[in-house]
């Protein structure tokens, strides 16, 4: 496959001729207060940090979700409260995905207009998530006005159209290791971003975690499924994640390396019945007889997703409707617009348990978003230490720290850390950055 697709990318970056650039955010440590404090073992200066450690296990709760937003620009007020179901749940994590956050014009497929469009969204995603901790903080009436935010960014990345954030509780933020990106573009000769998916991987405690926001080739034709399932294959074998941290430790290179996997966007398969019929059953709400006939059910059972799950689907479809209506699309003959959940979240890997499958009701676009929420068991080891671990794009946060005074601390203009002192204790800050490299960025080649 990689000879397949290095023809069109070298040519593409000939074309644009631009330097790269990650488009990677993330909330990195930024002073020596209030984040986990440790003491450690006495050790020479540079040398390994031993301390005792006690497995015990801790259960997590993991929110996903997913929308299309069909290249809708947010309002600074959007209200995103059912999307994310804070009113309903409160999560550890947060894993949101979205498809066609700008237009898949071609300006825009190959970079050629930026757009602080990611810092809109993941602003939305702060302010939502954080709604609770401020509200608490004002009641107080301590007369502190700074807030201490419960909901850090673990990282965000965006590929053209797709753009993947994850968001952790500060608590669970500080039990995360080796967090890192990836990105595979499927779409216009086969290596542009208007099709593909962005993948973040991470540790939490002993435990592997990959989420993968996909979205895959469109098409109701007869046979178009077999392009999502080739866009899959895709990304299944091009991404790509380093496996050291420049430590002993080996980490997976590969999604279906995890031990535990989300997959899910907009997934594109289709509900294969005559448009008609397809209509007059959901008209009845009978989802059993339509899930029956539903692509990507076909191969959850003995396909292309033959080792995967999903939760029962009790909700109407999501695609396609008219812009801020309850009415699907409809269009004489054109059976290709036919009702159909296209929006899905799957999963594979012991150890996930799904509580929560349903959609959300915002009108913002043609797509209703879809959530789900995981619980998940993970093997914890009770140490005070904790090795930090960011990608080359994301900055590094060295593993083999040094502790002399009570006060040296610095940082590197790659937000690269170093502190020497035995009781270590770190802030958040977030950094937007949002742009296009043409191959990065655009191609989705594994950052």
């Amino acid at each position: 496959m990689r000879k397949e697709v290095m023809w069109p990318r070298l040519v593409a970056s000939k074309i644009l001729n631009k330097s790269v650039s990650d488009n990677v955010v993330a909330d990195f440590p930024t002073s020596p207060e209030s984040f986990h404090q440790f003491q450690t073992s006495d050790t020479e200066e540079g040398g390994p940090v031993i301390l005792h450690e006690i497995d015990t296990a801790k259960t997590f709760k993991i929110f996903v979700s997913t929308w299309n937003v069909g290249g809708v620009t947010p309002t600074d007020n959007l209200n995103i409260d059912d999307l994310l179901d804070t009113d309903n749940t409160r999560c550890d994590i947060y894993v949101v995905g979205f498809q066609e956050v700008v237009t898949l014009k071609a300006s825009n497929v190959v970079g050629l207009e930026k757009k602080k469009i990611s810092s809109k969204w993941n602003s939305l995603i702060r302010k939502t998530l954080n709604k609770q901790s401020r509200s608490e903080v004002s009641n107080l009436k301590t007369g502190n006005s700074k807030l201490q935010q419960e909901f850090v960014c673990v990282v965000s990345k965006r590929m053209v159209g797709l753009l993947l954030s994850v968001w952790a509780k500060s608590d669970v933020h500080q039990q995360i290791r080796n967090p890192d990106i990836s990105s595979v573009g499927c779409g216009i000769m086969g290596c542009l971003g208007n099709k593909g998916s962005v993948s973040a991987r991470f540790e939490l405690q002993d435990t592997s975690f990959c989420f993968v926001c996909s979205h895959l080739a469109s098409g109701g034709g007869e046979g178009d499924e077999q392009n999502r399932n080739s866009d899959a294959v895709n990304i299944f074998s091009r991404t790509s994640f380093p496996t050291t941290n420049g430590s002993s430790i080996h980490l997976p290179k590969r999604i279906l390396d995890h031990d535990r996997v989300v997959l899910f966007g907009d997934l594109n398969y289709r509900i294969s019945l005559p448009d008609k019929e397809t209509r007059s059953l959901v008209n009845q709400k009978d989802w059993k007889t339509l899930v029956k006939h539903d692509q990507l059910r076909v191969e959850l059972k003995d396909g292309q997703f033959g080792s995967w799950h999903e939760g029962d689907i009790d909700f109407a479809p999501t695609y396609k409707y008219l812009p801020n209506s309850d009415e699907y699309f409809c269009k004489n003959d054109d059976a290709k617009r036919s009702p159909s959940w296209c929006d899905r979240v799957i999963w594979r890997g012991e150890g996930l348990k799904q509580i929560l499958y349903e959609r959300s009701e915002s009108k913002l676009s043609d797509h209703r978003p879809v959530k789900a929420i995981f619980s998940t068991q993970v093997k914890a080891s009770e140490s005070g230490y904790r090795k930090f671990y960011y990608s080359n794009g994301l900055g590094r946060i060295p593993t083999g720290l040094g502790f002399t005074s009570d006060e040296e601390y610095s940082t590197s203009d790659k937000l690269s850390f170093k502190f020497r002192h035995k009781i270590i204790s770190l802030s958040y800050s977030c950094v937007w950055m949002d742009g296009y490299g043409p191959l990065s960025d655009l191609m989705g080649v594994a950052n």
